[in-house]
């Protein structure tokens, strides 16, 4: 009924023990080995996560402070580079006078004469004004001008018969002084009269339709080197034409300006000089701009205050050190003559001691607090108490007829 099993034998029972105890031994050692290499992973990726974080914040930092200080930067050399433009414009504009002014001359002459002459009744005469406003003239002082002036007469034969006729120009100030006066002669240009057909016949199209004229353009040179004067400024002219049969279609005066030096480059070279005269400026703007920096960072490259506060201090305390020295040393040379002074303990007139009743005046003792006599010695403390000086004179030397005892200090009266 019942079955029996046969029990395994021990050898096996054994074998398969050790078998299963080797295989969870593995298993254990590899789920050890499993979990410290990935202990040791966490432990090794762990700071290096951390590095990289750190890493990454200080980089942006110092990107964004990099950005910062190159943002700040840029603004700077902006803003120095349009106040060198500004700098230079502003010196062109005040340094550089009007290179050319031009403006039209219109003549007058009297007209209450007799009608039946042909021609007029007075010279051709115009005023012209070398202000622009109130205060800005056209010329500037010193500088050298030319002074010319266009006559646009037509060809008639009025003006061909006329011939030679005068021009005069007389600057005045503001307050009607003449201060320059000259006078030119000119004349229109001699043609042929074979010339003048041929130049009508070959510009008659033009000459029909309105588009050339036949007249000349004469220009007569007043001033080739005209300066105004800072006391009396020119402040206008007066235009006068010495002829009274002389026809004029319209005049136009002439200012040019001749410049030298460093006029002449900023006129000629406008390009070299404006990027000559911006980059200066830039430069000494930018070092104004680093020597503030650096004074408002470091307190400068050298710092006087900080210089001058050290060696006032240094000079206090070398005359206190002094001063305490020779106190010292007053001190220790007064307590030397103090122990070294023998103190006096009588003095015997010689004539008493042998001449007299054979007695011996003996000093006055007083009393110690410890019992013993100590002479009284108030006159020599006195001589004592006075200054080295006059303890030395009176002391070195004793008057004539007196015995000095002195006695020196000993152990005993150092208690």
């Amino acid at each position: 009924m019942y079955e029996h099993k046969e029990d395994p034998p021990q050898g096996q029972q054994s074998t398969g023990l050790q078998g299963g105890t080797s295989a969870q031994t593995r298993t254990r050692t590899r789920r050890r080995s499993a979990g410290s290499g990935s202990d040791t992973m966490g432990r090794t990726v762990g700071p290096v996560l951390h590095w990289a974080q750190d890493v990454a914040a200080v980089t942006l930092l110092k990107a964004r402070r990099t950005l910062f200080q190159a943002a700040v930067l840029l603004c700077v050399l902006v803003l120095l580079l349009w106040v060198s433009i500004f700098l230079y414009g502003s010196f062109y504009y005040s340094y550089m006078p009007t290179v050319s002014f031009s403006t039209p001359v219109h003549f007058y002459y009297s007209t209450d004469c007799d009608t039946s002459e042909s021609g007029l009744c007075s010279f051709p005469t115009a005023n012209i004004s070398f202000m622009r406003t109130d205060r800005d003239q056209v010329m500037a002082n010193g500088q050298p001008y030319r002074v010319s002036l266009e006559l646009e007469m037509p060809e008639s034969p009025v003006n061909e018969q006329l011939g030679m006729f005068m021009v005069k120009m007389s600057c005045y100030t503001k307050g009607g002084k003449t201060v320059s006066s000259v006078g030119r002669s000119t004349m229109l240009h001699y043609r042929s009269s074979l010339l003048q057909t041929l130049s009508t016949f070959l510009f008659s199209p033009f000459l029909l339709t309105g588009v050339s004229e036949q007249k000349q353009l004469i220009e007569v040179e007043l001033f080739s080197d005209y300066k105004t004067n800072a006391y009396q400024p020119t402040v206008g002219a007066v235009i006068q034409v010495h002829s009274k049969r002389v026809q004029i279609y319209s005049s136009q005066l002439r200012i040019h300006a001749y410049f030298t030096g460093i006029r002449y480059v900023l006129y000629n070279f406008p390009l070299t000089s404006a990027v000559i005269g911006v980059a200066t400026n830039f430069a000494f703007l930018s070092v104004i701009v680093l020597f503030s920096y650096l004074q408002f960072i470091w307190g400068g490259i050298w710092p006087p205050d900080q210089v001058r506060v050290r060696v006032m201090i240094g000079d206090n305390t070398r005359i206190q050190q002094r001063r305490e020295e020779a106190r010292k040393r007053m001190e220790k040379e007064n307590s030397q003559k103090e122990l070294s002074a023998p103190q006096v303990i009588g003095a015997v007139n010689e004539a008493s001691d042998f001449s007299g009743n054979g007695t011996e005046k003996k000093p006055s003792m007083v009393p110690d607090a410890s019992g013993a006599d100590v002479p009284d010695t108030e006159k020599d403390g006195s001589h004592d108490s006075r200054g080295p000086e006059e303890t030395d004179g009176s002391d070195a030397l004793p008057q004539q007829g007196e015995t000095t005892l002195r006695q020196r200090p000993g152990p005993w009266m150092s208690l």
